[in-house]
């Protein structure tokens, strides 16, 4: 498994402090951010899921708990929008550059506006994909909101 990918790449320039956990990614997994928890013997709180969606036709970067599910409403409010529905998994990939199950918030081929659940930032460290399946980085919420470049709202259901 590559230990370089663009995620960490602009990690790494822009000074954010974060570790690399690997472990054993499972593509039929039901649920992918539960599976990566399990496998980290993390609490799903603590590892972000990201999710792309289409706010009014437009793309954007969602993160939250694996163990929550996103309010579409929610979401679509919080990027000033009317409607959200999840992006079809060939988008995500052709938009990010990234394969479903290794979306990370960044690095994107093209960075797409991010929302990061506000209940993230009550964790002293979090996981978010790290831009390979079964690569996860762990790092501050600080960092994580601030190389992302994201907004915090209440995301979930």
């Amino acid at each position: 498994m590559a230990r370089s990918t663009p995620a960490t790449i602009l990690l790494t320039a822009r000074g954010a402090a974060f570790d690399l956990h690997s472990y054993a990614y499972e593509p039929g997994a039901d649920r992918i951010g539960l599976q990566a928890a399990e496998a980290l013997g993390a609490p799903p709180r603590c590892v972000l899921k990201t999710l792309v969606v289409k706010i009014d036709g437009r793309p954007a970067c969602v993160l939250l708990a694996s163990d929550r599910e996103a309010s579409l409403k929610k979401v679509a409010a919080a990027f000033g929008g009317k409607a959200a529905a999840m992006a079809p998994p060939a988008e995500a990939e052709r938009l990010t550059g990234y394969k479903v199950g290794g979306i990370s918030p960044f690095g994107q081929r093209r960075a797409l506006p991010t929302a990061i659940d506000a209940a993230a930032l009550a964790e002293a460290l979090v996981f978010v994909n790290g831009g390979q399946r079964g690569l996860q980085l762990r790092l501050s919420p600080a960092d994580l909101v601030r190389v992302a470049e994201a907004m915090v709202a209440d995301l979930a259901a």
